[in-house]
């Protein structure tokens, strides 16, 4: 069939009459079907799906308030653990802060005991020293005199002076001030 032919055709049928939807003579028959399979959707949507839809509906916001429910529960009970343990961190932190200064304060006690005790013998040892520095001192001296006096026999003597030894320790002491 060539487009020409095919486009008589057409044009006649279109010589015909209008559309059938469009034609009035089919409206009754037309309206009579819509209302016979709009009164069966009507039927079949109240009477099976809708309320198959409505359980379903009605299932999951049962569900959603339960899970909602359990969910705050969990809350309230994960509040309240967390609550219990911040209060048990602060009381180990407390105990541990008491335990610090407690040792603190034993070791401070120790460091002064242990001080006042050192103190105590380097006193005791400074005393001692001091003591045995008198000691050599004064014996030191007695040298050093003895020493100053026999030097100074000696240098009279060179000088050709004859001195008794109780005047060369007149004089030496007298020159140390003593």
């Amino acid at each position: 069939m060539t487009i020409v032919a095919f486009l008589a055709e057409t044009a006649h049928e279109a010589e015909k009459g209008p559309f059938p939807i469009f034609d009035t003579e089919w409206y009754p028959s037309q309206l009579f079907w819509l209302f016979v399979f709009f009164t069966a959707l009507y039927l079949t949507l109240s009477r099976y799906i809708l309320p198959k839809l409505s359980d379903t509906i009605e299932k999951r916001s049962n569900r959603i308030a339960a899970d909602l429910d359990e969910a705050a529960r969990l809350h309230a009970q994960a509040t309240e653990s967390q609550r219990a343990l911040d209060q048990r961190l602060a009381q180990a932190r407390s105990k541990a802060r008491d335990t610090a200064d407690k040792a603190r304060e034993k070791a401070d006690a120790e460091l002064v005991s242990e001080t006042n005790r050192a103190d105590s013998e380097l006193e005791k040892k400074l005393a001692t020293a001091e003591v045995r520095i008198a000691k050599l001192r004064s014996a030191a001296m007695k040298n050093v005199e003895q020493i100053a006096v026999e030097t100074a026999d000696a240098m009279v003597s060179r000088l050709g002076v004859k001195t008794s030894a109780g005047e060369l320790k007149k004089a030496v002491a007298a020159a140390l001030g003593s």
